[in-house]
Parts: structure tokens; C-alpha cells; sequence
């Protein structure tokens, strides 16, 4: 498998508070099976316009990845790390030309929206983004507070964006309307990727999300969702269209007596 958000990088953000927490994270990483990891700290696109703000705290990052190659070439030399950043889009149109603010340099950019709230231009700034020669990766979808249309997110992906589910959403992690949101978008066909989201804490649980897809009949999706499209993301490929998948339900006695979710 291979994850693409996750917040590794030590001391940057709310993800790994210091080494010791990074080293944990990479170890769980190695231990679910993860064998490429992009490290995504949060940033603000806002900051990007004020250069003195954003370069010394670029400079953080730069040194705290350092640390991170580091830690993860000592404990573990299989796993291949790459950097990013996880883009707030709470300004539009940011400059993402610093080869250091996208997905192990490739064109694709890692975004989320301001607030975890579904913004009215989000179709535009989308496009804008497209044009401007990203191809946006949107985090989470299903996390928006306001998220109550599929229409909306195949109006993302029609503007240039594509859509990456939590892994700890389809496992309910985030409680049940984000995990009936990110079913749904894997029964439309919406989902691209599926990411861990991980915050050096606990597990990553990207090896629960793939046994619970398998579960529901969606082995063939799975494997596009947790390594193949991923893998083609980091040779700057777009992603295999993932087929809707049509989850296996559980029968009727088991619906009426306990067992079905």
C-alpha cells in the first residue's frame, strides 16, 4: 500500500509532536504492509503571499524532513518517503510553483477546503487551480460538514480535481455520516484514493480499510484505492477510473437478528 496524506514530518504541525512520535508513526507504517509514504503537513495557502512568514516556515518543514529521512532511513530503510504539504485553500489561486508544496514534486497538489466546510466557490477554485497547471487532490470530502451532494463532487472531479477518502471515514472513525458519505462516494464511482490521514497516533489503519473493502466485495477497488492509483500519482500519472462498488449486503436474517451494519 501506499499513503499520500499523512502527517509524519516531526514538530510541524498536530501530527508527530516530536521524533519519538515520528519514529512510531513509521514503524506502524511498516508494520501494516505501507512500502511509500508522502509526508503532507498542513500549510495555509494564505501564507504563501506573505514571504517572510512563508519562508521561515518552510525552512521548519525543510529541517524536520530532514530528521524524518533520517529517522526513517535508520528504522525503516524499505519504506520510501516522500514530501508534500496538505494546501488549505483559504485564499484562491495560491502560487504552488515551489516544487516542495506538491506531491513528491509531481503536478498534483493535496488540498482541503477552510473551516472543514464546503465553500461556495469551491467548483471555481478548483478549476482555477487546473488551469493554472495543478491537478488538485481533494482530502477528505467526506469530512465537510456541509457535504450533502454527490452531484457537488462530480462537479469536482468534471472541473479537474480528484477525491480522496479517509480511510479511518469508511471504517467510522469520524462517525457515521462521514462514513455513509465515503461509502457513497465509492458506490458512485467518485472515490480516486484512499489515504490514510494519519497523525502519529494509534494506527494507520490503511490495512482495516482494505480487509473492510474486501469484506464488501470491493477487492478489485481496493487495490486502486490504497496502492495503484497512488503508485501512479507518484510517477505523475493520473489515476484508473475505480469502478462503483456494489457492496455485498448482509442477508435478511442477518439484518433483522444483528450481524449487518
Amino acid at each position: 500500500m501506499i499513503d499520500f496524506h499523512n502527517h509524519l514530518i516531526p514538530g510541524v504541525d498536530d501530527g508527530a509532536a516530536d521524533a519519538a512520535g515520528a519514529v512510531e508513526g513509521l514503524r506502524a507504517f511498516a508494520a501494516e504492509g505501507i512500502t511509500a509514504a508522502v509526508a503532507t503537513p498542513h500549510l495555509r495557502a494564505s501564507l504563501l503571499e506573505r514571504a517572510g512568514e512563508r519562508d521561515e516556515y518552510l525552512g521548519q518543514v525543510d529541517a524536520a524532513w530532514a530528521r524524518l529521512v533520517a529517522l526513517g532511513g535508520a528504522e525503516c530503510p524499505s519504506l520510501r518517503l516522500e514530501r508534500g504539504f496538505e494546501v488549505m485553500l483559504d485564499t484562491p489561486a495560491p502560487d504552488l510553483s515551489d516544487p516542495r508544496l506538491r506531491l513528491a514534486g509531481t503536478q498534483f497538489v493535496l488540498v482541503e477546503f477552510p473551516f472543514m466546510s464546503v465553500p461556495p466557490n469551491a467548483g471555481p477554485a478548483i478549476f482555477e487551480l487546473k488551469l493554472n497547471g495543478w491537478t488538485p487532490v481533494l482530502a477528505h470530502p467526506e469530512r465537510y460538514g456541509n457535504f450533502d451532494d454527490f452531484a457537488a463532487a462530480a462537479e469536482w472531479r468534471q472541473r479537474g480535481a480528484y477525491l480522496q477518502v479517509n480511510c479511518g471515514s469508511l471504517l467510522g472513525r469520524y462517525g457515521p455520516e462521514a462514513r455513509d458519505r465515503a461509502w457513497g462516494l465509492l458506490e458512485r464511482g467518485l472515490a480516486d484514493y484512499a489515504a490514510s490521514d494519519y497523525h502519529a497516533r494509534g494506527a494507520p489503519r490503511m490495512a482495516e480499510c482494505r480487509a473492510a473493502l474486501a469484506a464488501a466485495g470491493g477487492e478489485a477497488q481496493a487495490d486502486l484505492l490504497l496502492r495503484g492509483n497512488a503508485a501512479r500519482l507518484l510517477d505523475g500519472q493520473p489515476p484508473l477510473p475505480v469502478a462503483p462498488l456494489r457492496r455485498a449486503r448482509p442477508s435478511l436474517i442477518k439484518r433483522i437478528f444483528g450481524g449487518g451494519r
